[in-house]
């Protein structure tokens, strides 16, 4: 997207430097009944699109600055978020894991640990 950008920058350039080539006359503006200013054409011309064009990029700039700030903080506030439901978790987990010793082995719905004792007459023993 910044080539067409670029493109479209230097076509504007190359238009506007035609533009000055061909019509490098001087003219005379009255700003007020003494005052009397006297430029080129293209100079005027060049006046007239920067007055024209940077309010608006100035306009435009402020507003994406302000919506970028606006996502920035949205974005923090979903990461605390989700920081603090994985702490909730981390901390209810840890609760669960402090049970008594009767019930080690059963936990969490787990059968039981591998050095338990098999009861007589399951799959443990030789058949």
């Amino acid at each position: 997207m910044r080539i067409l950008r670029s493109i479209a920058w230097v076509l504007a350039a190359l238009g506007f430097l035609i533009f000055a080539i061909y019509n490098w006359q001087p003219v005379e503006l009255t700003l007020w009944q003494n005052l009397v200013l006297e430029t080129k054409v293209p100079m005027l011309a060049l006046i007239a699109f920067a007055a024209g064009f940077f309010p608006m990029w100035a306009y435009h700039r402020s507003i994406a600055w302000g919506l970028n700030r606006r996502i920035r903080t949205l974005e923090n506030s979903l990461k605390q978020a989700a920081l603090a439901r994985a702490n909730e978790a981390a901390a209810a987990k840890a609760a669960a894991d402090e049970s008594p010793v009767e019930n080690a082995g059963n936990s969490g719905g787990q059968g039981p640990g591998p050095l338990a004792p098999v009861p007589p007459g399951s799959e443990g023993e030789g058949a």
